[in-house]
């Protein structure tokens, strides 16, 4: 499948390259041009006369092209709950209302509000999503069923899940599609005993490899690691040498200095949640000095039940507005370095290194942003437009893969979205019924 998206303002994300007019060619699921607009003919020429044939070419019309949206921390079967256990703190919105609700889902409710999550990621401009959730290999087929590109996590705990399960989905999920890939990951201290930590940080250590889990979302939560085991949650996890090979931290709301150190140390990755952080009012994370101290920031939204909209142009507002409002000073935190942290970054933290810019070779994951809709008028700095008033309605068209998934407001995923949301109204009248 080759195709041509022509007559663009192109954002690669690249360091250092500006915005400017040109055209991307993609072969199948890759980018092999990217730049100028150019002579096809020329091309032919410089390539041994091997003359493209366009299976498809689309006209921005003067809109912007960029690398989509990378979101770093998702529970994409959650859907079920929006709306559902709102305005309650963290501790009791998990125990008496998610987690009791949780215990009734089945495999096939799960893939069916995974696959509605994946509709409302597509006219986010979202083309990888980073997910710890129940089941991972329902969350797989659904996201291979939807051509949405997936890292999955686990979300091991004393519950659910085994250390022996995470190594086998490793190496499956490492090995089976190109849309799907596997990191390590447990779902937060208070949730794993310290024997069950302990066979984790062993399986990191075998496999080489990073490690994810919630960490320092709440105040409750870091008070109460410091009475069981003396420390807070980072610096007790990596005595247990879970951070050899780097990782990351979900939330990061409440960090010490030592838990900074640690993060610095072993190049792990703060991935920041700002809007469920609000909404459970778990804090506000300082954003301000994670940058200060070189500490690599993604961007996440969390799961519909908390948020409760997987929105990234959300997301990006209210990171750079809370860290100006925490740190009492408006120039703290640039707009380009929040779009920065909603692309390559989580690109970085997911260690999708193919799909972090839009140059020759990488991954051909692109959305197209409306540039004349009256939100992104006049177009002073384009940049900050999509971060201080860019939203949803400004996504025309999403690729992953090659694949336009989603353009003009329709769907383009071998699925009607009706027939979704029906299956999804069954599974919320069962549960609730």
């Amino acid at each position: 499948m080759n195709t041509r998206l022509y007559n663009a303002r192109i954002l690669t994300m690249e360091q250092d390259r500006h915005i400017f007019n040109g055209e991307i060619w993609i072969k199948n699921d890759r980018i092999v041009y990217v730049g100028e607009n150019k002579v096809i003919e020329c091309f032919g020429a410089e390539n041994q006369g091997m003359y493209i044939h366009w299976d498809k070419e689309v006209d921005c019309e003067g809109n912007l092209l960029m690398p989509g949206f990378k979101n770093a921390h998702t529970h994409s079967g959650m859907t079920a709950f929006r709306s559902y256990a709102d305005d309650l703190p963290l501790k009791k919105w998990l125990t008496e209302k998610i987690f009791p609700m949780e215990e009734k889902l089945t495999g096939e409710d799960i893939c069916y509000l995974v696959k509605l999550a994946v509709l409302e990621y597509l006219t986010s401009g979202i083309t990888a999503i980073f997910d710890m959730y129940l089941m991972p290999e329902i969350t797989a087929h659904a996201c291979m069923d939807m051509g949405m590109r997936c890292v999955l996590t686990s979300g091991l705990n004393d519950f659910t899940s085994s250390v022996r399960a995470v190594a086998e989905e490793y190496e499956k999920w490492n090995h089976t599609s190109p849309l799907i890939s596997y990191q390590l990951g447990f779902h937060a201290e208070y949730t794993c005993s310290k024997e069950l930590l302990k066979q984790a940080a062993s399986l990191a250590n075998k496999l080489r490899a990073p490690v994810y889990a919630h960490m320092s979302e709440t105040k409750a939560e870091v008070a109460e690691c410091k009475k069981k085991y003396g420390m807070t949650p980072s610096v007790f996890l990596d005595s247990l040498g879970m951070f050899r090979y780097g990782g990351g931290g979900y939330h990061c709301v409440h960090m010490t200095e030592s838990d900074m150190r640690i993060f610095v140390k072993r190049g792990m990755y703060v991935i920041t949640n700002p809007a469920s952080n609000l909404k459970l009012a778990s804090g506000i994370a300082p954003i301000a000095e994670y940058r200060q101290k070189s500490i690599p920031v993604a961007i996440g939204t969390d799961g519909a039940a908390s948020n409760n909209c997987l929105d990234m142009f959300r997301e990006m507002f209210l990171v750079t507005g809370l860290a100006k409002l925490k740190n009492e000073d408006a120039a703290c935190l640039d707009a380009a370095d929040v779009l920065r942290m909603a692309t390559v970054n989580g690109a970085a933290a997911m260690h999708l290194q193919d799909a972090d810019v839009l140059a020759e070779g990488k991954l051909a994951d692109i959305i197209m942003i409306d540039l004349k809709q009256p939100n992104m008028q006049p177009v002073h700095n384009i940049e900050k437009n999509i971060v201080y008033s860019g939203s949803k309605q400004n996504v025309k068209m999403t690729m992953i893969g090659g694949r336009i998934l989603y353009m003009d407001g329709k769907f383009h995923v071998g699925e009607e979205p009706s027939a979704i949301y029906k299956e999804t109204e069954r599974i919320v009248n069962r549960l609730m019924g």
